[in-house]
This record gives C-alpha cells, structure tokens and sequence, in this order.
C-alpha cells in the first residue's frame, strides 16, 4: 500500500472519529470539550493539506504544472461547461481525488433545454429529466480500460436549495467518508497511450459498452452520461491524471483538440467524430 493511500484512510477515520465525537457530544456526554471533538477534523484537513502538496508542491504550483496534454472532447452536441481550471484551480476547490484540472460539463442542446435551479420546489427531479442524462461519452484516446466500477444508481437531482444544502451538509460528507467509490459513483478510467489516465465520473448505471482490459479508440463510445455519486444533476465529470486511482493520483491539465478549455458559462458544441460507433 503506498503512503498516499495509507494517507486518505487515514483521512477518512479522522472524519469517522469527529462525526462519532459530535454524536457523544449531543446525545451522551455534553460537557465534553469542544476542542476534542472538532480536533479530528482538524488533523484530518491538515493531512490532506499536506498530502495534497507532496513531491514539490500542489499539482498546479507555479513550475510543478506540466504542459496540458491534449486529447479529443469527450463528448458531442452542444454543452455548457461549470467548475472549468481555465477560471482556476483547484477546479473543484480541492486537489484530492485527482481533480485538481477537473471540469464538469451540462448538456445545453438548446436555450431552456435543462431544467434550471428552483429555491423551493421541485425538490428534485428525476435524472431522465435533464438531456444530459443518457449522452453516450466517447474516448478521449486510444487506450486501455484499467477501470470500469458500475453498480451505483442514478439519483434524483439536487437542484433546490433544500436538496442542494442536503447534498453539501450531509450527504456529501457520507459520501466522503465512505471513500472515492461513493464520490465518484460509477466510473471509467482509461490508460492512454502516452501513459496519462482519464476519468470519466458519475457515469449512468448498466451503460458501460467496454470492460477492464479492453483496448479502446478515440471517439468510440465507452459509456453514457448520469447522476451516480456526488452529483448535483447528470452531467459530465472529466478529468486527467498521472494514475488509474483518482485516491492517489494527481491532476494533470489537458486540452480538448480544437477547443482548448472552455471557461465557466462558456458554450462548446462538437460534432460526432467519424470513428464514434453509430
């Protein structure tokens, strides 16, 4: 087991041990000290810190970054990009998990096509809902498939302010504590040919078209879009990294041939490629 690994277990029982701590502290022993029970949380960040800044420094420490490696989109259509590293990094507010070049992109086929955020009500929706959901993800590169986790379901959205707050408070910090599985939710790696891994997360459960081990092309369909995981709404989670293990690994910047990388808000639109299966 490598240190890093080692590292986010580590991580994850100082998160275990607070939560307990604040359950003591409510239910059965209320004079306890309150240093006590917020001290977990606070080693537990303070680990993560430092492993996140291990081997010369944050993925994106000036001079640390490599040069973006560039790959095809993963997608096709018309698509509005969130949590872009063209307007920072960490992208996603966090290096852990790979993510620190990370975007997430929603399907915009046409103006008010997606079902927009909603303060009361509808709490949630339904994932088939959002034309995202479904969208066939296509390979990036030639490569491998080193992973290929399918199982979790597809939730319903977390487009209100209640739900969103839910997601935030509580289940996101489940989630976390559960470890990468239960962030990620269904997921694809794949190992390029240059040595470089590409994540694919939140993947639609049972749309997996390819296995671990299997050699894959550039713009064939691999799977489809969903809402499994740490998901607000079905959209596309894609990120490089110098591992197949998002728990380990760390980020690397890319760029999609003839786009680059769309900033927040930013609309791309890609046609199929000729390779992509019909």
């Amino acid at each position: 087991m490598s240190a890093r690994k080692l590292a986010m277990m580590t991580f994850r029982g100082l998160q275990l041990a607070f939560a307990a701590l604040v359950v003591v502290a409510v239910l059965l022993d209320p004079a306890l000290p309150w240093w006590c029970v917020v001290l977990p949380l606070v080693l537990a960040h303070a680990l993560i810190t430092v492993v996140n800044r291990w081997n010369g420094g944050a993925p994106d420490a000036p001079g640390r970054a490599p040069a973006p490696v560039e790959v095809a989109p993963p997608v096709t259509g018309r698509w509005s990009a969130l949590n872009s590293p063209a307007d920072r990094t960490p992208s996603h507010g966090v290096h852990a998990y790979g993510q620190t070049f990370a975007i997430d992109l929603v399907a915009e086929p046409e103006p008010g096509a997606r079902p927009g955020f909603r303060l009361l009500w509808p709490l949630a929706r339904r994932a088939r809902a959002f034309p995202a959901f479904g969208a066939p993800l296509l390979a990036v590169a030639d490569g491998t498939v080193v992973r290929a986790a399918d199982g979790r379901r597809d939730h319903l959205s977390r487009t209100s302010l209640p739900a969103l707050l839910y997601l935030m408070v509580v289940e996101g910090s489940v989630r976390e504590m559960a470890g990468v599985r239960h962030l990620v939710g269904n997921h694809l790696v794949l190992e390029l040919d240059d040595g470089t891994h590409a994540l694919y997360a939140h993947v639609q459960r049972g749309s997996f078209t390819v296995r671990e081990g299997e050699r894959v092309r550039a713009g064939q369909v691999v799977a489809r879009c969903g809402n499994s995981g740490n998901s607000t709404e079905p959209h596309v989670h894609f990120q490089l990294m110098d591992g197949p293990d998002p728990d380990t690994a760390r980020g690397v910047p890319f760029t999609w041939r003839g786009i680059g990388v769309p900033r927040n808000g930013e609309i791309v639109e890609t046609p199929s490629p000729a390779t992509s299966p019909a």
